[in-house]
This record gives C-alpha cells, sequence and structure tokens, in this order.
C-alpha cells in the first residue's frame, strides 16, 4: 500500500468530549473538505473520559480527506489554574498574586504534562511548570 500524501496538520484545543461541528473545528476543517462529524465523534469517543478539560488535539489532513489526529495533554495554564482553584489569571502577573499552588501540585501537573514538555527529566518539567505559573501570578510555595 502507499503511504498517503499529508496535506496538512490542524491543531486546535477543544473541550474534552464536546467537538461540535461549529466553531473552532468547522472553521478549522472545512477548508480542507474533512467529513466534520466523522472527526467529532471519534474525538468525543476518545476523549469522554476527560470531559470538562480542554485537551488540544493535532490532526493530520491527507490529499484523499482522510484523517488521522493525535491528542495532546491539557494545557499547563488549564493545569495550574485547577490546581489553584481559580476561575482566571492574575491581571498583572509580577504585581499581582492570584493564587498559590504547592511544590506537590506542581510536580503533579509536571508528571502529567511531561509527554509534551521539552523536558528530559521531572526537574526540568518541574520548572517549566512553575515558570508557567509564574506568568500567571500564581505563586508557588517553597
Amino acid at each position: 500500500m502507499a503511504k498517503k500524501k499529508l496535506a496538512a496538520i490542524v491543531k486546535i484545543q477543544i473541550p474534552a468530549g464536546g467537538a461540535t461541528p461549529a466553531p473552532p473545528v468547522g472553521t478549522a476543517l472545512g477548508p480542507h473538505g474533512v467529513a466534520i462529524m466523522d472527526f467529532c465523534k471519534a474525538y468525543n469517543a476518545q476523549t469522554e473520559a476527560q470531559r470538562g478539560t480542554i485537551i488540544p488535539v493535532e490532526i493530520s489532513i491527507f490529499e484523499d480527506r482522510s484523517f488521522t489526529f493525535i491528542t495532546k495533554t491539557p494545557p499547563a495554564s488549564v493545569l495550574l489554574r485547577e490546581a489553584a482553584k481559580l476561575d482566571k489569571a492574575a491581571n498583572n502577573p509580577g504585581r499581582e498574586v492570584a493564587g498559590s499552588v504547592s511544590q506537590e501540585q506542581v510536580e503533579q501537573i509536571a508528571q502529567v504534562k511531561l509527554p509534551d514538555l521539552n523536558a528530559n527529566d521531572i526537574e526540568g518539567a518541574k520548572k517549566i511548570i512553575a515558570g508557567t505559573a509564574r506568568s500567571m501570578g500564581i505563586e508557588v510555595e517553597v
């Protein structure tokens, strides 16, 4: 069997188990001629267990209009807001503290994010997560 030719790669963030043909899914996949409902059904079935969380997805679209997709781990900012029990981050990070997270929470988030982070070990991943927290105005307790 000949290898299918890749036409495009589309990256979008959608709530788990809640993909619908409406934007952002429809507007991202429509121009490529993909069967949007087929994608929505497949995505919702795969992410049903994580319902309520935002899950980034990378969709590879082939020239014959078929597709494959890979789900990623939730964004670090979403996980940090959840851990600190916040609705949104600080308006002026650096001057204002919106909340705080413990070292254990940072480590748990780093464990979850490790496959998608550009880090060699858990210590590097914790530094990346702590940096994200700082840029959101969330204090990391020592």
